[in-house]
């Protein structure tokens, strides 16, 4: 049995698997962000750090096999942001996430004294910058709380932190150090970045780079005792959250296309050489096995089916099964939602696919007397759709599937509209918890089961079910309306890099 952490930016969850990839249990915990000014993102860290102990407690309680057993352990999690601690592995201040925006005005005041800020920092990383990365953070940081950067030894990323609880080791991996944003070709930090932001003191704090399938460390005595895991247990470096997705869906041909439905949105295509066009647009993520996907992000995926049953549908939400009653609302009302769209641009950061604009939101468009709550509901799901067929038509197409993964990928409902709506069949693997499974791989590879990564998840790999797609033209209508809500959303091109 291998052990997968996926530390969240809402729940955490750990599972089990076995040589062949079966899931054979799982466990999660719900997170709260702390309360903090718009558009800030912080968690308080002692708290995942509890909630990953009672976590993994509760999967080795319910079995099937006992703590010994487990031959490794790998860890995934929300990537970037800035978890700053001292000599002593004490954090120095509340851990700030990847959704945070408050290094935009610092971000503003930069380009205006080097307007081609962005595309430097794509050119060697692949990755449009997002205002909560390691880089931008710590120059926020610098400039606002020197203090708590003074204290500071090294500065980690969730995963990073959790692991050195277990292990007392200090490192990252390539794909949070391409993303920080450094290098894509060289799968590490990269000097010239934070020369652009003026932090190049701050490079003493950065960890060393290590691959994900490497092994990192042994679980501590003081670990053992907080999470029941045997003393001596291995743990792997693992990776970020996107790329464990990729691995745990058997995605490491090149060609392959991954959206990964949860908190975000993120859809990608797998290649086995880094890419750069379309320039200064998306996203390009290391994944292990020397492996790149190119990739186009909504930042609100999920995010929008929990701010509907919150703010259209509370009575549901307060009812059984919320999602699943959601789903048949939206089903009873026909494809194209009767005209009526909406761009879920739902995040205070804006959106970075299509086009890079901090400032757009969400909204519905076309509304009219004769819409009700199945209309609009509906409209949210195929919304969500939509950016998906824009972000693969942004990217150029896929090699003809899908693999869908993260929450929305339990609903067929949806499953099915995604594959009408993108033209593209759509897989969904076997299993629930992918990033967890990718991370559960990295540790049989550290381990030696396995010889590689790819080998490990080909050998893993099975498939749930397939939705192959129906063209409708009442989607085609539906997605010409939502490019023209789209447009208006995003504003003026004020925030193309």
């Amino acid at each position: 049995m291998y052990l997968g952490l996926d530390v969240g930016t809402s729940v955490i969850k750990a599972a089990l698997f076995d040589d062949r990839g079966r899931q054979r249990g799982e466990a999660s915990e719900r997170l709260r962000l702390k309360s903090a000014p718009l558009g800030w993102s912080e968690i308080d860290g002692e708290d995942v750090w509890t909630a990953a102990t009672r976590v993994i407690r509760a999967l080795i309680a319910k079995g099937p096999v006992s703590a010994a057993a487990i031959r490794g352990v790998g860890i995934t999690g929300v990537m970037v942001g800035a978890w700053l601690i001292d000599a002593a592995g004490m954090l120095q201040r509340a851990p700030i996430l990847w959704n945070d925006a408050r290094a935009q005005a610092l971000v503003d005041d930069l380009r205006e004294g080097r307007p081609d800020l962005f595309s430097r920092v794509f050119a060697h990383s692949g990755s449009v910058m997002q205002l909560g990365c390691i880089l931008p953070v710590l120059a926020w940081l610098k400039r606002s709380e020197p203090e708590a950067l003074g204290r500071a030894r090294h500065v980690l990323c969730a995963k990073d932190f959790v692991r050195y609880r277990l292990t007392g080791e200090i490192a990252t991996d390539e794909s949070e150090a391409a993303m920080a944003p450094g290098s894509a070709v060289t799968r590490d930090f990269h000097p010239e970045q934070l020369r652009l932001l003026g932090i190049e003191d701050l490079a003493r704090l950065l960890p060393p780079v290590r691959r994900s399938e490497d092994l990192a460390g042994r679980v501590t005595a003081a670990a053992a005792e907080a999470t029941g895991l045997a003393v001596g247990t291995p743990v792997a470096i693992g990776t970020g959250d996107a790329s464990a997705c990729v691995v745990g869906a058997g995605a490491l041909t090149p060609g392959d296309a991954v959206t990964v439905l949860g908190t975000t949105c993120i859809n990608g295509v797998v290649f086995d050489h880094a890419v750069y066009e379309p320039r200064d647009l998306g996203l390009l993520f290391i994944v292990p096995g020397r492996r790149w996907m190119k990739t186009m992000v909504n930042v609100a995926g999920t995010t929008v089916i929990d701010w509907t049953l919150a703010a259209l549908c509370p009575d549901i939400s307060a009812g059984d099964h919320p999602y699943e009653t959601l789903g048949e609302i939206a089903a009873s009302a026909a494809p194209g939602a009767g005209g009526a769209v909406f761009v879920p641009y739902l995040s205070a950061s804006g959106v970075i696919a299509p086009r890079i604009e901090p400032r757009a939101r969400a909204g519905f468009v076309g509304l009219a007397p004769q819409h009700g709550r199945p209309q609009l509901v509906r409209a949210v799901y195929e919304g969500v759709a939509y950016t998906i067929r824009d972000c693969y038509e942004a990217i150029g197409g896929t090699a003809g599937r899908i693999r869908l993964t993260g929450g929305g990928g339990r609903s067929p409902f949806w499953s099915q509209m995604i594959a009408d709506v993108t033209g593209y069949c759509v897989e969904i693997p076997e299993g629930t918890q992918f990033g967890a499974k990718g991370v559960a791989l990295c540790a049989a590879v550290a381990a030696g089961d396995f010889g590689s990564l790819t080998e490990a998840a080909e050998a893993t790999y099975a498939l749930a079910r397939a939705y192959d797609p129906a063209p409708n033209a009442a989607y085609d209508e539906g997605f010409a309306r939502f490019k023209t809500g789209s447009e208006a959303a995003l504003g003026p091109l004020t925030g193309v890099a």
